[in-house]
């Protein structure tokens, strides 16, 4: 346990930060989980609207520098070519 009232305040910010991060990472995770579900079972609406979420997600957690710019472009890349050839 910190001792230095600076240390005390930043192992309650970290806490924060790292639920806050868990969050955005475990909803990128879960969004491409499920877009990837819809694509395996050929649903293609669901697939789609996955998709759009997925993206959503992406963006947000490279916003908030979680994942690296060059990995969520290529994340999306990846997932797009599944939908569109799943739509072929």
């Amino acid at each position: 346990m910190p001792i230095i009232k600076s240390s005390k305040k930043s192992v309650k910010t970290d806490k924060v930060k790292t639920a806050s991060n868990n969050f955005y990472t475990r909803t990128v995770k879960n969004a491409i989980k499920n877009t990837e579900k819809s694509i395996i079972e050929k649903n293609t609406e669901a697939a789609q609207a996955n998709y759009k979420k997925t993206v959503q997600a992406i963006d947000k957690a490279c916003s908030k520098g979680l994942i690296k710019k060059n990995t969520c472009a290529r994340q999306k890349k990846r997932l797009n070519k599944k939908v569109k050839e799943m739509a072929n």
